[in-house]
């Protein structure tokens, strides 16, 4: 049975624990660092005047290459990497250096829009057919 699609969450969400552990998840964030010797890479970004950090586990894309300082879009799943932190188990991990950050959080929230607008008249059409 394959897993459910992931969802795109944006890093603080991420990183403020508003996911669940063992969700696929696709996020995008600026390599931070890397920990080859831990399979452990940081994506951080941006967001109301505040970072925020990312742990990466990158033990199933290695060999991995990185480059400090360059965009990232990682999918993956949530899992609990001790002391209560979250960390994505990346399954794939790709430099998207130069994309339009601001459009790409633009995409998502439109996304999101209209996924809760079809959601919403899947409800209502449920909701009109059950009563008739």
């Amino acid at each position: 049975m394959l897993p459910a699609a992931a969802v795109f969450h944006l890093p603080w969400e991420i990183s403020s624990g508003a996911v669940s552990e063992g969700e696929s998840v696709r996020t995008f964030g600026r390599l931070a660092c890397y920990q080859p010797e831990e399979s452990r890479a940081t994506l951080s970004a941006h967001h109301a005047s505040k970072e925020h950090h990312v742990v990466i586990h990158t033990g199933y894309v290695e060999p991995f290459d990185p480059i400090i300082g360059a965009q990232y879009i990682v999918l993956g799943e949530i899992e609990n990497s001790g002391g209560g932190c979250l960390a994505v188990r990346a399954r794939v991990l790709n430099c998207v250096d130069g994309v339009n950050i601001a459009l790409l959080q633009k995409a998502i929230n439109e996304q999101r829009s209209f996924f809760r607008e079809r959601e919403q008249k899947q409800g209502d059409a449920a909701q009109h057919a059950h009563v008739t």
